[in-house]
């Protein structure tokens, strides 16, 4: 589960959790005999298939005896990995903020400051939701009602980030447009940038992942974020 941070924001499609398989299959030129994965690799591989798991529309609440049953292991097999459930979401959460903020540094970085920065910013958020369904139900704390409080606090603090990130962008902008009042500008409008975007990714998983968070982006942005 790793991220690319070679190409330009703008050229990167944000990575996905699932996009990469690990083989802890059968063994080169051995049919049927299955190689032991290395730790690092079961550790990938579960949370590889419990965000698939969650790409499911209406999946229940997901059970260790699930995933282990999906991985075909025992649950004594997860517990040697991770410690908990809420430690296996906590791994999904952190491959969101490390996915997502490495392609906001690099905009921060490349772009000049305004609301080009802020679009860039909202657009790669959308982006890899709609490429990681499980993980938006992750984003939007749907698949974390049943676990552990600190897993919701901490994906509200990712987004609290990402309109901090966006304040800075937008404040720019509105010193350079000669506003008198642009710090105020700028936390009114990344408080609406940024409920947009929890919205979309709302509507994207409780529709069963049809209704897409970067439909008519474009147009949206230059609405909110002239």
């Amino acid at each position: 589960m790793t991220t690319h941070t070679e190409h330009t924001p703008e050229d990167t499609v944000p990575a996905s959790v699932t996009g990469t398989e690990v083989d802890a299959g059968v063994s080169a030129g051995v049919p049927g005999v299955r190689k032991r994965p290395k730790p690092g690799e079961r550790r990938v591989q579960i949370l590889q298939t419990l965000a698939s798991m969650l790409e499911q529309p209406g999946a229940e609440r997901i059970t260790t005896a699930a995933l282990a049953s999906k991985l075909d292991v025992s649950e004594a097999a997860l517990y040697r990995h991770f410690a908990s459930k809420a430690q296996m979401f906590e791994g999904l959460i952190e491959f969101i903020e490390q996915t997502v903020f490495t392609l906001v540094n690099q905009i921060n970085e490349r772009e000049t400051p305004g609301t080009v920065q802020a679009q860039k910013i909202l657009t790669v958020l959308l982006q890899f939701g709609e490429k990681n369904p499980g993980m938006t139900r992750v984003m939007v704390g749907d698949a974390l009602v049943f676990e552990n409080d600190r897993l919701l606090t901490r994906m509200n603090q990712f987004f609290d980030r990402i309109e901090s990130q966006l304040r800075q962008s937008l404040r720019a902008a509105a010193e350079a447009a000669g506003s008198s009042t642009p710090t105020v500008d700028a936390n009114a409008q990344a408080s609406v940038l940024t409920a947009f975007a929890v919205g979309r990714l709302q509507r994207y998983a409780r529709s069963g992942f049809k209704r897409a968070p970067t439909e008519f982006l474009d147009a949206a942005l230059h609405l909110m974020a002239p």
